[in-house]
């Protein structure tokens, strides 16, 4: 019997991509699955596609704990914080454009964590995913806003497990490259420069979560060759951020 039989959870951004995988691998399991996306056809479009074991429960994910606690039957045992935004831009970007990603990328994760732990505080279990990105454990060319408040799911995600691991709560955080979703079509020439060569599927994601999920780890890295990267950056940050401006310029050359 699989470890996620009759597990009640939420996926935040399940109508497609990423979002879609993990919910409809989670209900392969056995569990009952919400299926949050801001866009209510999306949401019943992937729920349907799933069966009886899927909810939809469409809104803005800052928001939905309450309600998808209550299509679960009053429980919550996975929160997949999958919703995204890739936002582009430099420094000069529209003080709009930092609101939203921060908005989205990490009060949104700070909201339904302070939603979720208490109860889960108090029956000694629960599990917390944050669908991240290696540009939280690296950068993104081309996309401050996004970078930055990747690094700061990242952290948040670091500091929710040091802090109730030993009371039952487990935390991942998912860590991928390129996966081939609407988010990568987006990220427009530096996606196909940086991201592109190397993307997978977003089937490839769920598997990776579900065998970190298995073994315990924190971090999951459905592109293994990240962990190099991410030691490079810290063992040697000049060399690293050398080779980093040098991809840089090449997506300035025109």
């Amino acid at each position: 019997m699989s470890a996620y039989q009759d597990q009640r959870v939420v996926v935040t951004g399940a109508g497609g991509g990423i979002g879609a995988a993990l919910a409809r691998r989670f209900a392969a399991e056995g569990a009952t699955v919400v299926v949050n996306d801001l866009d209510p056809a999306k949401a019943a479009s992937v729920a349907g596609d799933i069966g009886a074991r899927a909810i939809a429960v469409p809104g803005d994910a800052s928001a939905i704990v309450g309600e998808a606690r209550e299509a679960l039957g009053g429980r919550v045992d996975v929160y997949c914080a999958n919703a995204g935004l890739a936002s582009g831009g430099d420094a000069f970007a529209d003080e709009a454009v930092w609101e939203a990603a921060w908005d989205v990328n990490v009060m949104a994760h700070v909201r339904a964590a302070r939603a979720l732990l208490p109860d889960w505080l108090e029956r000694g279990s629960g599990r917390f995913v944050s669908t991240v990105s290696a540009a939280g454990l690296l950068t993104m060319i081309g996309a401050a806003p996004y970078s930055v408040t990747k690094h700061g799911a990242l952290a948040f995600a670091e500091w929710l497990s040091l802090t109730y691991r030993h009371r039952g709560v487990q935390v991942h955080a998912i860590c991928p490259q390129g996966v081939r979703t609407d988010m990568l079509t987006a990220a427009g020439s530096a996606g196909d420069l940086v991201l592109a060569p190397t993307a997978i599927e977003p089937e490839a994601v769920a598997d990776a979560l579900f065998d970190g999920m298995e073994k315990g780890r924190f971090l999951i890295l459905p592109h293994p060759e990240v962990a190099d990267f991410y030691a490079a950056r810290a063992t040697d940050p000049d060399r690293w951020l050398s080779g980093m401006n040098r991809l840089q310029r090449t997506w300035e050359t025109p």
